[in-house]
């Protein structure tokens, strides 16, 4: 069993019907697709490999060396502690915005990463785009939804990862299961390191490394959006023991300001005795809840922010 694999570039061919097919299937049974021939430069795609790579050693491996992480699990090894490591993730994160510090040892760091940036947003957009028409919904419906008005605009962050290799692997996470908060996910992960896992039908599926390829997820908004048809699903990363996996996820994320609900389209197109299965909120309320449950089953964060 595979995550679906679509060729993004055939949207626009003879095999429109047949792509915008794959893409619903990818939303509605997994939660998760990767997308080839997807219009990001593989030029680009190399150059972003190489400055997250460089960044990693120049700026980050030291500190990973002498984290909370490494020294939890060496204590554990040695018998120091019996504190199990079930909250604990072996990951090195930072996470890239417009306006806050960038890595500045790096050299072409910034710049690589800006242009990546631009290219995945507008990369993202196109699918909303996708997803509208394949809901029945007007184009733009979620981007709109996702701007909370005046001066409230989507928020697009780019998270990059690292997994470095784990002694241990059986005794800590990479990251923990959970689901993902926000819109619409654009994960360009490491070629040749897996670990990352779906959970599909009871069972963990490997997300296989695909060269080049763009893999796509959708977050707790697009479920609320799509009234369910779509769905956001529960993934994790495991510790390996070789291989320092690479990951650069971007969200393309509501307004913390935007007003989310079920689109009342489909609502409508629902049998009159199903009443609307999500409630409505404010995005930034939800993101308080999740701050305290992330790593929590992700109805009970339906239920609260309702009563909020």
């Amino acid at each position: 069993m595979a995550i679906p694999v679509i060729d993004f570039s055939k949207l626009d061919g003879e095999e429109r019907a047949k792509t915008m097919a794959q893409i619903a299937n990818g939303c509605e049974e997994w939660g998760f697709f990767q997308l080839v021939n997807h219009g990001i430069s593989e030029d680009l795609l190399e150059r972003v490999k190489k400055v997250c790579s460089e960044c990693y050693k120049l700026e980050r491996e030291e500190g990973f060396k002498n984290s909370t992480a490494v020294k939890l699990l060496n204590d554990l090894v040695e018998g120091k502690t019996a504190e199990k490591l079930d909250n604990l993730d072996w990951e090195d994160v930072f996470t890239l915005l417009d306006n806050n510090e960038w890595p500045s040892q790096t050299p072409k760091f910034k710049e690589t990463m800006m242009e990546y940036r631009w290219e995945l947003k507008k990369l993202g957009e196109k699918i909303m785009e996708v997803m509208d028409e394949n809901l029945g919904l007007s184009k733009g419906y979620i981007k709109k939804a996702f701007n909370g008005g005046e001066d409230c605009d989507a928020f697009f962050g780019t998270k990059v990862s690292h997994y470095p290799p784990c002694p241990n692997p059986e005794l800590v996470n990479g990251l923990r299961a959970h689901t993902d908060a926000g819109g619409v996910i654009l994960l360009f992960q490491d070629d040749n390191v897996k670990g990352l896992q779906i959970l599909k039908e009871g069972k963990w599926i490997h997300v296989q490394p695909i060269p080049k390829s763009i893999v796509i997820n959708t977050g707790d908004q697009i479920e609320v959006l799509s009234n369910g048809r779509y769905k956001s699903v529960w993934h994790r990363v495991l510790a390996m023991p070789d291989g320092n996996r690479r990951s650069i996820a971007s969200f393309y994320n509501p307004s913390l300001k935007a007003t989310i609900a079920p689109a009342p389209q489909l609502i409508a197109q629902m049998n009159k005795e199903v009443d609307q299965t999500y409630p409505k909120f404010v995005f930034g309320d939800y993101m308080s809840v999740y701050a305290e449950q992330k790593f929590l089953p992700k109805e009970p964060r339906f239920q609260a922010v309702g009563a909020m």
